[in-house]
């Protein structure tokens, strides 16, 4: 299993959103970056992923599940961009924001600590099971 993040800005696509479509999920659309793309293309079924607020919020809000590998994005009839499908698990207990991921030296590398644009990111499992910690939830 290998993990990711999805960032989205809340008035756009926010966690309640994202929950209220249940176990079918919802496609992950709209990405217009090809090294996010590519991530995208590199997701298997089951794989994790932190849900983040980016804008005003700026954290880490709660997990979802890859359930649909990377396919064309719906959005558009340009064959470059695919997308995966996407479904709620759980929210954090407790929100992890930027600013604390930024502060935390085991975080440091991080690639949203890195490069904050990217829409799609890698997370290690290191960093995977730090959040889970920080967010109050088994990882």
């Amino acid at each position: 299993m290998r993990y990711w993040l999805f960032k989205s800005e809340p008035s756009v696509w926010s966690w309640d959103m994202q929950v209220a479509k249940g176990d079918a999920g919802e496609e992950w659309d709209g990405v217009r970056n090809y090294q996010a793309r590519n991530f995208m293309r590199e997701m298997a079924l089951g794989d994790r992923g932190f849900f983040y607020h980016s804008q005003k919020d700026k954290a880490i809000v709660g997990t979802v599940e890859v359930c649909a590998e990377a396919h064309p994005d719906s959005t558009t009839e340009d064959d470059r961009w695919d997308c995966v499908d996407i479904r709620a698990l759980m929210p954090l207990v407790r929100h992890v924001t930027l600013d604390e991921i930024k502060s935390d030296p085991a975080l440091g590398e991080m690639v949203l600590v890195r490069n904050a644009r990217l829409s799609v990111q890698p997370v290690t499992e290191t960093e995977w099971r730090r959040i889970c910690e920080m967010g109050g939830v088994d990882p």
